[in-house]
């Protein structure tokens, strides 16, 4: 009777010590399937997404190149997204998290690469000839016709009139159209002069 209850008693501490070293290996893994890390990286930007870590004092830090770009401390989780610097060239972002609860929940440095965006190809601008339609000729000028260039003005002024009732041959005088008149009159007292003075001879002579 004494031998089976101490082959009982051994069975149950052997039991419970199994039950908990069990527990004890479940318990410590625990917060290493609860932490979740995940971050990624674009062209112009990097994201990150931190669940389940200790209640506080964790430590997130991203750098791009040599720019720190997050840099703070985080209770449980921790959501965050910043823009990237513009780089000509593959970019290295670097992230690393610190946990806590123990350095074997930490992990990083991890590098990731951004690449180069890709920036639109600006449309040509047009050329001032090229937006210009050409004009079309008038309906009444053919395509090959050309206008013909207005004749140059003349500088000097054209002729005067010639005076009415004159000749093509007489020279221009400049006088008014009175001076035929005036004429005519002057050889008309011309002919009575000469009338009056044969008269007069006649006359003398007759009396002598």
């Amino acid at each position: 009777m004494t031998a089976l209850r101490l082959r009982w008693q051994r069975s149950v501490a052997i039991a419970a010590t199994g039950a908990a070293a069990f527990v004890g290996t479940a318990i410590a893994a625990a917060p290493a399937q609860a932490h979740t890390p995940s971050w990624s990286v674009t062209c112009d930007s990097v994201s990150i997404d931190l669940k389940m870590y200790a209640p506080k004092d964790n430590k997130v830090t991203i750098k791009a190149g040599d720019e720190t770009l997050i840099s703070e401390t985080f209770g449980r989780s921790f959501h965050k997204k910043v823009d990237l610097p513009e780089h000509g060239e593959p970019l290295k972002v670097t992230a690393q998290v610190v946990a806590s609860d123990g350095d074997r929940f930490s992990w990083g440095p991890e590098t990731k690469t951004s690449p180069v965006c890709d920036k639109p190809t600006p449309s040509p601008t047009p050329s001032e000839s090229e937006s210009t339609p050409p004009s079309s000729p008038s309906p009444s000028q053919s395509p090959s016709e050309k206008p013909e260039p207005s004749a140059p003005e003349s500088s000097s002024s054209a002729p005067a009139e010639k005076p009415q009732g004159g000749g093509d041959d007489l020279a221009e005088t400049g006088s008014s159209s009175n001076t035929p008149m005036i004429a005519g009159i002057a050889a008309a007292v011309v002919v009575a002069g000469g009338g009056l003075v044969a008269f007069a001879r006649k006359r003398r002579s007759s009396q002598s």
